[in-house]
């Protein structure tokens, strides 16, 4: 009986069992329960996803999409003929393939990938629902190769199925739209999904903030990123009520924000206006809103004023020693940058000068030293901006490559050969590393300047040569007509000899 058991068992397949069990037979205990087994792993599998996509199949279609050529109908007959069954997994796959995609220009790849997923959309089982990440992956996609039109159809459809939107979608298409100056078209965006209620927070993923403040400070922030920020208090205004719930966190971020923008927007006046608002309200400004007024007083003193950049620079920094937030290395580079852009020598080395002995309150940075050094082979101080980079190795402050790589740069556009291999010198002692590129363009200056140099030897030659032959000709030319003159005296002579 065994032995007819472990041939059954090794002879019987799953289709001889259900045609034994459909034909009325009884199998014996082992062999039904062999076939509860198999019945509900059986149905288990087709129940299951769709089995995984073959390794070849997968690229071929990757490069159909990603990097084939033809028309979009040509694509999708490709895609059709492939009987590819597009998975989450190989559709997330396929966007992150198109939005890396580098060979292609990115409206043609964006657009191949649009038609590619709404192909998939169709295709999709209904067990095998996209779910909101991937929509939200293939927008970002969109977002990133800047295709508004892609990114907007997506949306589109996004909302009319009622997906949610995620906080970093929204950012990134809200960034996308600012930046292609579509500003309206953003607080649009913002306001078609507050009132759908789509933006993720609504879905129990709250921000920092919590509540419907995520996608207004994403608005604002974008907004006046970009130096827009009297329609970020537009919508700062439209949004005061969630803004009050929010609590105090919010307004301030929201202040902070407002104030940046009206820095990059160059109105000091404004600037004030935000600042005494926050203090009214108990908020203090950070040390980043602070260097930000400063930029923009310097910005506006370089423009119109410059006498006035260091007497204003440094009331506001007392004023920032007043509220707590003395002035760091980042301030004084700023005050050294604008002073460098209207060609202030002795202020800017002055300032180093007090940071270096401790007396600014801050110790200066390579990128100090780099704003005086370069203003001062700017104006010609080459000798003494040599001086300054020795001061700085022998103080222990190390560069990185950057710092020789622009400078060297700078002599070669100066045509300051011998100090910029000085300058090589110094970067191969102390960095040893990355010289490449520097290497390439002192050779390449060299060889211009050898050419140049043989060139002008040789027009100065040829201009000797020229004037000596002029010389020459005209000695010819005078003693010919002497000899003539002399010839026709003589001629005069002897007929007057002969007449006599």
């Amino acid at each position: 009986m065994s032995a007819l058991r472990r041939s059954s068992l090794g002879t019987m397949s799953y289709h001889d069992l259900c045609c034994f069990c459909a034909g009325g037979g009884k199998l014996p205990p082992m062999l039904a329960t062999m076939q509860r087994l198999l019945t509900s792993r059986w149905h288990r599998f087709l129940s299951s996803s769709s089995p995984p996509v073959d390794t070849n199949l997968r690229r071929m279609v990757l490069h159909i999409v990603a990097s084939g050529v033809g028309s979009l109908d040509d694509m999708v007959a490709a895609l059709d003929r492939s009987g590819i069954v597009p998975t989450p997994a190989f559709v997330n796959e396929v966007i992150d393939a198109c939005s890396s995609q580098t060979g292609v220009s990115n409206s043609s790849s964006s657009r191949r990938l649009l038609r590619f997923f709404s192909w998939c959309q169709q295709r999709q089982r209904p067990q095998e629902q996209y779910g909101d990440d991937v929509v939200n992956r293939a927008i970002r996609a969109f977002a990133k190769m800047k295709d508004l039109t892609a990114m907007g159809i997506a949306i589109g459809h996004l909302q009319k199925e009622g997906r949610s939107v995620a906080l970093e979608t929204f950012a990134l298409v809200t960034d996308t739209l600012v930046r292609a100056g579509e500003e309206e078209k953003a607080v649009r965006l913002l306001g078609s999904l507050e009132k759908a209620r789509l933006l993720q927070d609504h879905h129990g993923n709250d921000g920092v903030v919590g509540g419907a403040c995520s996608g207004i400070l994403i608005v604002v922030h974008a907004l006046c990123a970009r130096g827009n920020p009297g329609m970020a208090r537009g919508v700062v205004w439209r949004h005061r009520r969630e803004l009050l719930s929010a609590g105090g966190e919010a307004t301030r971020i929201i202040y902070q924000s407002l104030l940046h923008g009206w820095c990059i927007r160059g109105n000091a006046r404004e600037v004030r206006r935000v600042m005494d608002q926050m203090k009214s309200l108990g908020f203090r400004p950070s040390l980043s809103s602070y260097n930000d007024l400063l930029l923009c007083i310097c910005n506006r003193n370089v423009k119109f004023n410059p006498s006035a950049l260091i007497p204003e620079a440094t009331n506001l920094m007392t004023e920032m020693r007043t509220a707590g937030f003395p002035p760091t290395t980042v301030s004084f580079n700023i005050l050294l940058s604008s002073l460098s852009r209207v060609r202030r020598i002795k202020e800017a080395y002055r300032i180093l000068y007090l940071m270096r002995q401790g007396e600014a309150g801050c110790h200066p940075d390579w990128a100090s030293y780099h704003i005086v050094v370069r203003l001062m082979y700017l104006s010609g101080r080459f000798v003494r901006g040599n001086r300054v980079v020795d001061e700085m190795l022998e103080a222990g402050l190390l560069p990185n490559v950057h710092f020789y790589q622009s400078l060297v740069e700078l002599l070669c556009a100066l045509d300051q050969v011998d100090h910029a291999l000085q300058m090589f010198e110094r970067m191969k002692k102390y960095c040893g590393q990355g010289n490449g590129p520097t290497y390439d363009l002192l050779m390449a200056k060299i060889s211009r300047c050898r050419r140049s140099s043989k060139l002008q030897d040789h027009e100065k030659h040829h201009r000797d040569g020229t004037k000596i032959g002029t010389r020459e000709s005209l000695s010819r030319r005078r003693a010919t007509q002497l000899n003539v003159y002399s010839m026709g005296g003589l001629f005069s002579i002897s007929n007057c000899r002969s007449m006599h």
